[in-house]
């Protein structure tokens, strides 16, 4: 029997880890109808390349940051209990490497490629593991300095904080430190729009992300014994929250409807184990509103070329979410109870401070070095044909189709 129940939650997690790793083909998607299509050929290829070197940063050194274990033993070691550390470990590195990939949206059409790389494998390897083991591995004493002060640790079940509100947060320094696009942002006061290349690709993507995401939330109680239908009808009502509210604010606007789904899944990850329903939904159309009503500012009024509008989404749903979950995870709104709202608060704003400061040294430090934007006439003519040589149509643009 202990065999069986080990192989059961083998199967289980790996399930999980499967989902999520389809989610990054969403992330890529998502980001290839957004991005105009001179550089859609960049946008598939930082989302696979991203992966990679996350796998490794996150195989030789940021899981053992995180948690204490290396795979330096021999293979018959790490086969015990059918393998279940190896698996766990990939279910935590689809959630490491969301990082870059959220990140990736942020900085697109200006960004070079190898040096994104670079700040990939530092902040899959050595920032994001930190607050990670800080969070669920009680690495460094955050979480029994929070449970001291106010009554209860901070509860991220599925991460939105510790994934979401991280990558978001990491996001918006880079995107400040590169700049925005060229003619973005005219002299004369004026926006230019950049509208998304294709409507299809970007549904695909976000329609990819929304089934991938029940992996994200449901597998994170990581056995079969843990598992909770709680959190698949919360995601679910979330989900719904986000695309009603996103629709009505972002007044049919498909960009804004198909990111609706995102942001109120962002928001629900922290408190799905917690909230009731109705709870959750309410958590994802406030999500889904912010998202909308803060990229129109970002982007407008700020001047803050986020291309994505990652730092709304990931960053700010994310934040949210760390909130929602110490107010509707409360047994007088329905909850389970166990949670403090000011344990949320404090954890939450943890994360995003040393996420934005991690996120602009590891970008300082790569600017001031190396360099990290593309010159004018690489930007001019695109990512793809400057990074990769090739286009997405390339007999389309020869003119022999």
């Amino acid at each position: 029997m202990e065999s069986l129940q080990a192989g059961t939650d083998v199967l289980f997690i790996l399930v999980g880890a499967v989902m999520v790793l389809a989610m990054h083909a969403g992330f890529a998607f998502l980001e290839v109808g957004t991005v105009r299509a001179k550089n859609q050929v960049n946008a598939l290829s930082k989302i696979m390349s991203d992966f990679a070197i996350s796998t490794i940063a996150y195989f030789f050194v940021g899981y053992s940051l995180a948690y204490g274990v290396d795979f330096f033993s021999g293979a018959a070691a790490l086969q015990d209990k059918s393998g279940y550390a190896l698996v766990k470990f990939f279910f935590l590195l689809t959630f490491a490497a969301a990082i870059p990939a959220i990140i990736s949206g942020g900085i697109a059409e200006r960004a070079r490629f190898y040096p994104q790389l670079l700040a990939s494998f530092l902040i899959v390897g050595f920032l994001y593991p930190l607050f990670e083991g800080m969070t669920w591995n009680g690495n460094l004493g955050m979480q029994a300095m929070i449970e001291r002060l106010f009554g209860a640790p901070f509860h991220d079940f599925a991460g939105s904080v510790v994934v979401h509100a991280v990558g978001g947060w990491i996001a918006l320094a880079a995107v400040l430190l590169l700049g925005p696009r060229i003619g973005r942002y005219r002299k004369d006061g004026s926006i230019m729009a950049h509208p998304p290349s294709s409507i299809p690709f970007l549904s695909l993507g976000a329609w990819t992300l929304t089934v991938g995401w029940f992996g994200f939330n449901v597998m994170s109680a990581q056995t079969v014994g843990a598992v909770n239908g709680l959190v698949a009808v919360n995601s679910l009502m979330a989900m719904v929250g986000g695309i009603l509210a996103a629709m009505v604010a972002g007044k049919n606007d498909p960009g804004f409807l198909h990111n609706g789904p995102l942001a109120g899944l962002v928001a629900v990850c922290a408190g799905s184990d917690l909230m009731h329903p109705i709870g959750a939904l309410i958590t994802g159309a406030i999500a889904g509103g912010l998202f909308v009503y803060a990229f129109t500012l970002t982007q407008n009024k700020w001047r803050i070329d986020d291309v994505l509008g990652v730092w709304p989404l990931h960053g700010l749903c994310g934040l949210w979410g760390g909130i929602a979950a110490g107010i509707f995870g409360l047994k007088a709104l329905g909850g389970v109870g166990g949670v403090s709202f000011l344990a949320q608060l404090a954890g939450s704003l943890i994360g995003v401070v040393l996420a934005f400061v991690g996120g602009g040294l590891v970008y300082g430090l790569i600017k001031m070095l190396i360099g990290m934007r593309l010159s004018e006439e690489e930007e001019y003519n695109g990512a793809d044909l400057s990074i990769h040589k090739i286009t997405a149509q390339p007999d389309y643009n020869r003119g022999e189709v």
